[in-house]
């Protein structure tokens, strides 16, 4: 009896231990599909270590940054637009300063330094977040010195802590003459923004570029990442301090650049600030939200900076900051949502796409300049894709609707081969991309023979003449199409055939995004 006992009591604990073994295996094979599930989709969704270079894009940005060497002032160097030459010298002499630097805002010689800043901050936010694409394509060198004309400009607009030089030339006077910038011999006067006029809005938009150019040269050039940095720490404080919109100080400047607020620009420009210095102080006024807050989606573009800073914001949100207090990280969430909430309407088959498009697929808010807020819409959405990419996030949701990184992305490269060409119109408008693009461009240097001899009014007969351009404005993004997806080939046309600087910057910022499937860095500042 105690031998069949004894026979059982084995029985059942062989039987508890293959129980036990089993379910360990279970507990193994469920754990290692897992991995190995987790581990396919990443690798299916994010860059490969040496991810190739879309051709296509490349070529398309190697055009697109030329169009900084076709508007740059002053003494050039190295241009690689055979047909422009020195211009504006005297910049800033009546006030003892070199303006002589910088960049025409668009067909004209006009220095607007409130669209000129935003250029700047978005020229370096690419560069920042694709150096290693750009490089790879061998334009950051070219980037880097289109970003230092504008920043050495903006330096020099800037002799003390509360005063900003914000445009240089009479637009009135400027637009009623067409002659090349070379030859241009009209006074050319100085607007400036200061404690009895101020100009938050520009202040700190200047603030924002010259902040996020200090990163860009900071490994490069450190004494002049420094400078940049103090500059705009410097500006932060005289635009927050003096707070008044320069649409009101100034009321010209209505007409050409007229500002509808300036709570956006002091966020934009915090949020660059943080990024630069990892201060608490600028996350705090980011996230204290100065009676600035607005949650619902808006356009970004060179007045509107509010969707951008959500998307900027939501970088921190991503990836994280160190010893950030509760509330700090509720705001950023905040902000992250209202970021989530853009990409939703972007996305076409979303619940809550937005219903501004057109038949071929463009977003479309303005018919003048109407290229500006697709593009930048899709520069965000690129952005947004490759921080779900580098954070492992595997899912937008828009109304109970889940989305892919990937799902973005096809937006974003929708927006840009329309302007590349795959559109109603077959036709580019980026100028000097493909075979067919826009040969009238509304812009007085590329119009007039460089040999031609013109003054102010005579030059007059080039903006009328029948003949195409005969200097190819090389990279510019001229407005772009109607809502019927038309365009209208004629050199007067000037809210289809204009380009300008900040467009160039924008479509820079979408191409450098797509020259890979990649991911982003996680810190501008890596250590």
């Amino acid at each position: 009896m105690e031998e069949m006992e004894t026979k059982a009591s084995k029985s059942r604990g062989l039987f508890l231990f293959l129980l036990v073994l089993l379910f360990g295996a279970l507990v193994v094979t469920a754990a290692v599909l897992t991995i190995l599930r987790d581990f396919h989709y990443f690798k299916r969704n994010r860059a490969p270590s040496h991810p190739s270079i879309n051709q296509k894009y490349a070529d398309a940005l190697e055009i697109a940054l030329q169009f900084f060497d076709v508007q740059k002032s002053g003494k050039l160097v190295d241009n690689r637009v055979s047909w422009r030459g020195d211009s504006g010298l005297q910049d800033g002499s009546e006030s003892g300063l070199d303006l002589s630097k910088g960049v025409y805002d668009a067909g004209d010689a006009m220095k607007f330094g409130f669209p000129m800043a935003f250029t700047s901050t978005v020229l370096s936010w690419a560069i920042l977040e694709y150096a290693d694409q750009i490089n790879a394509v061998k334009q950051l060198g070219y980037a880097h010195n289109s970003l230092r004309w504008i920043t050495d400009y903006l330096i020099n607009a800037h002799p003390s802590d509360n005063m900003l030089y914000i445009q240089v030339g009479d637009p009135e006077v400027d637009h009623k003459c067409w002659e090349r910038p070379e030859t241009m011999s009209e006074i050319r006067p100085l607007t400036q923004v200061n404690t009895s006029f101020p100009g938050t809005e520009v202040a700190a938009e200047t603030a924002a570029a010259m902040a996020s150019a200090s990163l860009v040269f900071k490994k490069t050039d450190p004494a002049y990442s420094s400078s940049l940095l103090n500059h705009a720490q410097q500006l932060f404080t005289f635009a927050d301090t003096y707070r008044g919109s320069y649409s009101i100080s100034i009321p010209q400047v209505q007409k050409f650049y007229n500002s509808t607020g300036y709570g956006d620009e002091l966020l934009w420009a915090a949020s660059w600030l943080y990024h630069a210095t990892r201060d608490e102080s600028y996350l705090r006024y980011v996230t204290n939200v100065q009676g600035f807050d607005n949650w619902e989606s808006t356009w970004f573009s060179w007045d509107d900076k509010l969707a951008g800073t959500q998307v900027l914001l939501s970088r921190i949100n991503f990836f994280g900051a160190k010893e950030m207090s509760t509330a700090e990280n509720l705001y950023l969430q905040m902000y992250r949502e209202a970021a989530e909430a853009v990409m939703c309407s972007l996305l076409p088959d979303s619940p809550t796409a937005t219903s501004n498009r057109t038949d071929g697929g463009l977003i479309w808010i303005t018919e003048w300049n109407s290229l500006q807020h697709p593009v930048a819409s899709a520069f965000l959405a690129i952005l947004y894709s490759d921080y779900m990419l580098t954070s492992q996030t595997e899912t937008l949701y828009c109304s109970g609707t889940s989305y892919k990184p990937d799902d973005l992305r096809e937006f974003a490269i929708s927006q840009a081969d329309y302007v590349l060409g795959a559109n109603p119109m077959k036709m580019s408008y980026l100028v000097g991309y493909g075979s067919s693009y826009p040969k009238y461009v509304h812009h007085r240097g590329s119009s007039i023979p460089v040999d031609a001899e013109t003054g102010c009014r005579d030059g007059f007969k080039w903006l009328y003449s029948d003949n195409p351009n005969p200097n190819i404005a090389v990279g510019a993004l001229v407005g772009g199409p109607s809502m019927n997806d038309s365009y209208s080939d004629t050199r007067n046309n000037v809210k289809q055939a204009e380009p300008s600087t900040y467009n160039s910057a924008l479509i820079v910022g979408l191409l450098s995004g797509l020259l890979t499937n990649s991911s982003v860095a996680k810190s501008f500042t890596p250590t």
